[in-house]
């Protein structure tokens, strides 16, 4: 598998995953350790609802093998405001919460906004000039996944652009989706899994995801995604971490065992 390309969930302990992905007497203090095994990358949601423990991270890390990525949801306190140029303690608190500790296998941390924020051009971009680029001398990158149409626009891509930060492609019928890339690294979510299919995805489907991720880490841009802007040129190869999310959650563990195997 191309090691720039991870592929994994959202989380790790869900009720449903111990009938169809955990063994059945596994531990669920195991579960972490077993989930590592099969995939390479999980995204952190409690992260965006409240303050982790700096021991859970070193945790998490020392559970996990070499080359797996956790990527961390940013704290709602930084996204759920009026003003996000007032965000600046929220993102300080956030990443100063001993994110650092889990070293190498921190991925991208991603900023998630409500349908309900709209794209203002001066307030976001002073958003963006808050994240830091580093926590305790580990370089950090960064993500947002926008819920407003209003995002769909050129002058949204260059702010984000201007910074290095990743617009997320969310693949969904209740958001924008768009494949612009505006990062020197590629961050999707995937979430239209279906119960009725054993991988959450018809063969053909996860075949074409899996072009998509090859494009992405070679520095193409994957002609089949709905863009904002006209084609750009080819770029330098980009680290890829893809999720499946939503959809049949009890179906994404095997999504992404399925995609990992089309990527060997």
């Amino acid at each position: 598998m191309n090691a720039r390309i991870h592929i994994g969930v959202g989380g790790w302990t869900y009720e449903p995953w111990r009938n169809n992905f955990y063994p059945p007497a596994l531990q669920q203090s195991r579960e972490l350790a077993f989930a590592g095994s099969k995939l390479t990358a999980i995204e952190v949601n409690g992260t965006y609802y409240g303050t982790q423990k700096r021991s859970s991270f070193a945790k998490w890390r020392d559970e996990t093998p070499d080359g797996f990525v956790f990527t961390l949801k940013g704290s709602r306190y930084a996204t759920n405001r009026k003003l996000l140029a007032t965000a600046g303690e929220s993102i300080e608190r956030f990443v100063e919460s001993g994110i650092a500790e889990l070293g190498a296998k921190l991925g991208p941390i991603v900023w998630q906004f409500a349908t309900t924020k709209r794209f203002e051009a001066d307030d976001f971009e002073a958003f963006l000039a808050l994240l830091p680029g580093a926590a305790e001398g580990i370089a950090l990158r960064h993500a947002v996944e926008v819920r407003n149409a209003s995002f769909m626009c050129a002058e949204f891509l260059r702010v984000a652009r201007k910074y290095q930060v990743a617009t997320v492609f969310t693949d969904s019928a209740d958001y924008p989706s768009f494949g612009d890339t505006t990062a020197g690294f590629v961050y999707a979510r995937l979430m239209r899994a279906e119960a009725g299919h054993a991988s959450g995805y018809a063969g053909a489907a996860l075949d074409a995801i899996a072009d998509c991720a090859r494009a992405w880490s070679r520095g193409e841009e994957p002609a089949v995604l709905p863009r904002v802007e006209p084609d750009p040129p080819p770029a330098a190869p980009r680290d890829v971490y893809l999720y499946f999310i939503d959809g049949a959650k009890e179906r994404a563990p095997a999504a992404a065992m399925a995609l990992i195997e089309r990527l060997r």
